[in-house]
């Protein structure tokens, strides 16, 4: 979101650029040749010329703060507690909290639970979790727009003393009908015209529950012919007999979204209320309300573009039904985007971060190809795990000249692009499972690994020599068999042949037998999201399990949220809901490769 470059960097560009321009002085071998006094003038030009790109809100905020529109910076991220929150959200999370980071401000998470019909504790607390996890810190700033419902209610009565506001008896089709379309004007309520005393008195009767659901509504009167029709006297309070998780049954009268969100921010003194772009045509009602609420310092909205995943399903209801018809376990299946789903299944909050700021801020919607978030988990896990060994497919392999029931410690690097990350001993014996794709009876060209009369390398082993092979009835390879040669050991400085092929391993006798989940898109990607009838297009394939792998000692003591590199099949975490102590079960993150490209 912004590129400032570091002063040693800045250094280094003005340096190069006095090359381009000539300057014997800066000609020199390094940059510690300059003199003093060159060195000064070109860190005086850096910082005149220090290259910050900054998006379209920060340089609103750059704006505000100039002139004295605003002395701070507090922003907020406001969840409806009606479901779980998926990667778009997390865009939010982090813009509104790198925002208030950004400007030495503050970050509030409020819950905008203003309906209880469709409000749980359960999302409550999902919520707070996942924002939490993704680093944002709002400190003691937790707030429920519920605990505003008093100076709501206040806010109503002070429209309807200036008659701004009035108590209308039109159903919810009658306020509809009346009010008109894109080419069509509305037409006023014929209640819009009650005296004000009139409308305190029936709203007062709408507070103590006089009025059934529906039968009354309480409206802004604005303009019944705007262009805009948010602006045409738009419902701020409904009757609604409902408990309220936070609340209970002290309120029946519940204010509208569009009426409640400006006074929240207004309350909480959130200068910046960052949303996104649908609420653009919302804007008018949002300063209409915190103008005629007569707020000192009111907010001002900003909108940016959502993020949008390709073939990605982030819709509540798709989501719901997809866990009601048991399609999924639950709003933290690994194959969905929630941001639980992507914690469960093994992304990390840097990936993620990484992920945002990857995409940018913009002022047009757009979609990002998935490939994207698969490169930042990439990215994040292959410097920081260790490579383990791991047979998904797995069939045996027995080292006919290895002396029987002799087993052997071998050192195996953890990650050999990160020598930090040291080294580990796994043990070696005559029999070892091999992945079945590394032998063929009948091998194409240019297939390097095993099959009758090749040599390969055993990852951090010896070099074996396929001898031959079993089959079953069926015509399947159950074993292959091999020879060792000895001298061969890794480490030991073997020069005299070499092999092209490599292949990994795990000792029969100490195997440890997993279950390993490899996930796809939850929808088929070629044939598109949606059916004809508007359901979705389910991908069959979403979801392989494999009970029958083997996996190193060490991998059975995964814990949950534990991720590795999986040699050769991609990088893995163990699953936080069905592992049991010495008993993982694995998810795919993510395979190794992608052709999927960042552009320069």
């Amino acid at each position: 979101m912004e590129a400032i470059y570091p002063l040693s960097h800045l250094k280094e560009m003005c340096y190069h650029k006095l090359l381009s321009c000539g300057v014997q002085k800066a000609a020199a071998n390094s940059m510690e040749d300059f003199t003093m006094e060159k060195e000064k003038e070109v860190l005086e030009t850096a910082e005149e010329k220090e290259v910050v790109s900054k998006n379209f809100i920060e340089q609103e905020i750059d704006k505000d703060l100039a002139e004295g529109v605003y002395d701070h910076v507090q922003t907020r991220f406001p969840p409806e507690p009606n479901g779980y929150l998926h990667i778009g959200h997390a865009k939010s999370i982090l813009l509104n909290y790198g925002l208030a980071q950004k400007y030495g401000g503050k970050f509030n998470l409020r819950f905008d639970d203003t309906n209880p019909t469709k409000e749980k504790t359960e999302f409550v607390e999902s919520i707070m979790a996942d924002v939490k996890w993704l680093g944002a810190d709002f400190e003691d700033r937790l707030f429920f727009a519920s605990n505003y419902f008093q100076q709501m209610y206040e806010c109503a009565v002070l429209l309807i003393k200036k008659g701004k506001a009035f108590v209308c008896d039109l159903t919810a089709d009658q306020i509809r009908e009346y009010r008109g379309d894109f080419t069509t004007p509305g037409k006023e309520s014929p209640y819009r015209n009650r005296s004000i005393e009139e409308n305190l008195k029936l709203f007062e009767e709408m507070k103590e529950g006089k009025y059934q659901d529906g039968e009354k509504v309480l409206r802004a009167k604005i303009d019944m012919a705007s262009p805009n029709i948010n602006m045409r006297d738009p419902v701020i309070y409904r009757v609604a007999r409902m408990t309220h998780h936070n609340t209970g049954d002290a309120w029946c009268i519940y204010p509208m979204y569009d009426f409640a969100h400006p006074i929240e921010d207004a309350i909480e003194h959130i200068t910046h209320s960052i949303c996104t772009l649908e609420f653009e045509d919302h804007r008018p009602l949002y300063d209409w309300v915190v103008r005629e609420c007569e707020f000192e310092n009111p907010p001002r909205q900003i909108e940016f573009a959502k993020l949008y995943l390709t073939n990605v399903i982030t819709g509540k209801r798709y989501i719901k039904k997809l866990v009601e018809d048991g399609i999924v376990d639950g709003w933290d299946d690994p194959r969905l985007v929630s941001i639980a789903a992507l914690r469960r299944r093994g992304y990390t909050p840097e990936a993620i971060r990484k992920f945002v700021d990857l995409v940018g801020v913009s002022k047009a919607n757009s979609s990002v190809d998935y490939a994207m978030l698969e490169y930042c988990i990439r990215e994040d896990l292959k410097l920081k795990k260790a490579r383990m060994m791991a047979i998904l497919d797995p069939v045996k392999l027995v080292i006919d000249n290895y002396p029987e029931g002799q087993t052997e410690l071998l050192e195996v690097p953890n990650n050999l692009e990160n020598p930090e990350l040291g080294s580990r001993m796994v043990p070696f014996g005559r029999e070892l499972y091999i992945e079945r794709e590394d032998f063929m009876e009948e091998p194409p060209r240019k297939y390097f690994r095993l099959f009758p009369g090749n040599e390969v390398r055993l990852m951090s082993a010896y070099f074996v020599t396929c001898t031959g092979f079993e089959k079953d009835e069926n015509g399947n390879v159950t074993v292959v068999h091999a020879t060792y040669d000895p001298a061969t050991k890794s480490g030991s400085g073997f020069c005299e042949r070499k092999v092209k092929g490599t292949i990994h391993w795990v000792a029969a006798e100490t195997a440890k037998q997993v279950e390993v989940r490899l996930y796809e898109n939850i929808v088929d990607e070629e044939k598109g999201k949606l059916n004809e009838d508007g359901s979705l297009n389910l991908n069959p394939n979403s979801l392989t399990i494999l009970k029958n792998c083997y996996v190193e000692p060490a991998l059975a003591e995964a814990e949950a949220y534990d991720s590795f590199q999986f040699v050769r099949n991609g990088f893995f975490c163990a699953d936080c809901k069905d592992s049991k102590p010495g008993e993982p079960v694995f998810n795919r993150i993510v395979s190794l490769k992608s052709s999927f490209k960042i552009q320069k």
